[in-house]
């Protein structure tokens, strides 16, 4: 149980959260947003002092009954409710996972992402490593191939330009940048102790305010399939449908692959891109 983060997490989600969202009456004018921590305690049925204590990282372990009932008060998604029973020590199952946390990946995604030669694919891990991938994903992914193992993360990609704060403008960029960072501090959530999440929080907090403000939101949402906007300097934007596929047994590495609608421009592009590196 990480009592502070706990702590954290829930003076975050109580601060978003107003009476009126929680089916309170707003009452008289509030100095601060969110709810009192006395109407959290009302609503999810336990004492103030209970609750006080909980977000002052001084309290006892929370049971699943005290954690589900804070869920509900707090309304919070589902992710942030997986997020809120990691924190207290009382990680949920999931379906398929074994908790392993290995870097290596199973032959058989190797051989399916080298098999996929139409579409990028490529194998990450909950820190945001890429791991493994295909031709079209070198070259999509800004020249893996080229790039040294310290540099083959999605999220130092972001985070680490020199042009960052130019480039979250940029709604593309912007959306997966939080998108990012809320699914990895579920994975922090998920993975408490994890030496190489804990390392990459630090390295991005001390180099990236950007990181930092976003990390301070406590945001947290498992990522899934989005829509994407690749910008190439020869074939130009690719408008794609980013599949996000766990990896059977392998809870903590994801399969992604790069789809477009079969016909379209973005379709025709990504086959000229193809060609491209067949010929190279």
């Amino acid at each position: 149980m990480n009592r502070d983060l706990l702590a954290d997490f829930l003076r975050s989600r109580r601060a978003r959260l107003t009476p009126r969202e929680a089916g309170l009456p707003s009452g008289e004018r509030r100095r601060t947003p969110g709810l009192r921590r006395q109407e959290v305690a009302q609503l999810a049925g336990m004492s103030v002092d209970y609750y006080i204590r909980l977000e002052q990282a001084r309290g006892p372990h929370p049971s699943r009954q005290v954690l589900n009932a804070l869920s509900r008060a707090l309304m919070l998604s589902q992710d942030e409710r997986a997020h809120l029973f990691h924190l207290a020590g009382q990680a949920l199952e999931q379906p398929g996972g074994t908790g392993r946390r290995r870097g290596d990946v199973p032959e058989g995604i190797l051989h399916l992402v080298a098999s996929l030669e139409e579409v990028p694919a490529y194998v990450l891990d909950a820190k945001y490593d890429v791991l493994a991938w295909n031709p079209l994903a070198g070259v999509v992914l800004q020249n893996l191939d080229e790039q040294s193992p310290q540099e083959q993360n999605a999220i130092r990609w972001v985070f680490s330009s020199p042009d960052i704060a130019e480039r979250l403008g940029d709604q593309e960029t912007s959306r997966f940048a939080r998108a990012a960072v809320a699914d990895l501090r579920a994975a922090a959530g998920r993975y408490p102790g994890d030496p190489g999440i804990q390392a990459l929080v630090a390295e991005m907090l001390a180099l990236s305010p950007e990181f930092a403000e976003l990390w301070d939101r406590h945001e947290v949402e498992v990522r899934r399939d989005q829509r994407k906007v690749i910008h190439h300097p020869v074939v130009g934007d690719i408008h794609m449908t980013c599949q996000v596929l766990p990896v059977p047994d392998r809870d903590d590495l994801r399969l992604v692959i790069y789809t477009t609608e079969p016909g379209s421009p973005s379709h025709r592009a990504m086959r000229e891109l193809r060609r491209l590196v067949l010929s190279s």
